[in-house]
């Protein structure tokens, strides 16, 4: 089983890839995760600080709650450093701190503080800029909504969404309360002028956009619901699009198929719709593509190993070496990165690796295996954000049409 080399080699596309993307990451060897996001102010601090804030939250970046923090400790460009606790085996130390012992958990100057909304209001007390607002009528309505944010039915959202009633009159009384529950978002969406909830972009926002992202990703593949693009609903609609304008909320969102995949691996739900296609301006534009090769040149020893363990691609070994099959593995994730770089959408020729008639088709198997497995194993925003991971996903479908 022999491989044509024809694309470049890991250093030359790093280097490439980086030229093309400021994102990166802090390498954490043998740890999980792998790496781990910078913070947008992490600069801010003169040499030899430690940040103000510690911020405990899960490995996986799935927990809502720890997202809304992340988010305003982005949005308020607050320093700080990440503690990630393993959900299904957490160190008695973690346990031992936090009396609930639930993520997310905070150390704001050495004071613990955990829930998501006593943190937020923490932050607000200690740093600006601020994201409550100043006219005292308005702040105290924003307080209000903050603890309605905690019962206002979300639970009711996911219960819709996890449950499958064999009585298709339960399912749609489910359906009917959580209608209710978007219906009284959107009345307070019009409370204020503009597209945020309060006068102003506020924690309120920073609350809700967690549980609406997975919502709107979640419900057109699990229920066969639209929230985006609803006409019912166009004030959370115009909310969505004034959110894809401030950088902190793409740097701690995941992007849908995450979510997604995330729903039915973790609750076991049966898809019966499609999800919604992705925005195939995202995944062409250079700056994600160059984050996405960069993410996977950087981690690629990682991403090899996870391969070669976990996919199942070793049962093509012949005679239990598994060497030709490393290499193989080691050449479509190069040819998978070589094409976030170079192909700027464009179709892939014939050949790459032999050509479709002639190619070796053990190496064909290891390929197709390897860039299904990898499709769907990176985790946005762990591994790379929710722009980066659309179009790593769009890539590594069109070199799998394209090859096999």
């Amino acid at each position: 089983m022999s491989i044509q080399n024809t694309v470049s080699n890991w250093e030359q596309l790093l280097e490439i890839a980086q030229k093309n993307t400021p994102a990166r990451r802090v390498r954490r060897p043998g740890q999980s995760p792998s790496t781990a996001p910078i913070p947008s102010s992490l600069h801010k601090l003169p040499p030899d600080t430690e940040p103000p804030v510690l911020l405990y939250r899960d490995t996986n970046s799935w927990c809502p709650f720890c997202e809304r923090v992340w988010f305003a400790l982005e949005e308020k460009e607050i320093p700080f450093a990440t503690e990630f606790i393993d959900l299904t085996n957490k160190p008695k130390w973690y346990t031992d701190l936090v009396p609930t012992t639930l993520v997310p958990a905070a150390k704001i100057e050495g004071k613990l503080v955990y829930e998501s909304k006593d943190i937020l209001l923490a932050l607000e007390e200690r740093f600006g800029p601020t994201l409550l607002p100043e006219d005292p009528e308005e702040n105290a309505v924003a307080r209000q909504w903050l603890e309605d944010a905690e019962t206002n039915g979300v639970h009711i959202a996911y219960k819709f969404l996890r449950e499958a009633p064999e009585d298709p009159h339960e399912l749609a009384s489910l359906k009917a309360a959580f209608e209710v529950k978007l219906d009284q978002l959107e009345q307070l969406l019009g409370k204020y002028p503009g597209p945020y909830f309060l006068s102003t972009f506020s924690v309120v926002d920073i609350t809700y956009s967690p549980h609406l992202d997975r919502l709107a990703a979640n419900l057109p593949v699990y229920r066969g619901y639209q929230l985006k693009g609803n006409p019912r609903y166009p004030r959370i609609n115009a909310w969505f699009e004034a959110l894809k304008q401030r950088p902190a909320y793409h740097r701690v969102k995941s992007d849908d198929t995450t979510n997604n995949l995330l729903l039915r691996r973790r609750w076991g739900v049966t898809p019966i719709g499609n999800p919604l296609a992705p925005d195939p301006a995202v995944s062409q534009e250079i700056q994600f593509r160059a984050e996405a090769a960069e993410r996977l040149t950087d981690n690629r020893e990682v991403a090899l190993g996870d391969i070669l363990k976990n996919s199942g691609v070793q049962a093509l070994a012949v005679n239990d070496d598994t060497t030709a099959v490393k290499e193989a593995v080691d050449f479509h994730l190069r040819l998978l990165a070589d094409y976030l770089i170079n192909a700027n959408g464009a179709a892939l020729p014939w050949g790459r690796v032999g050509g479709k008639d002639n190619a070796d088709p053990i190496v064909s198997a290891v390929g197709a295996i390897t860039l299904a497995y990898v499709r769907n194993r990176i985790c946005a925003p762990r591994d790379m954000s929710a722009g980066a991971a659309t179009a790593f996903r769009a890539a590594a479908d069109k070199v799998l049409a394209s090859l096999y």
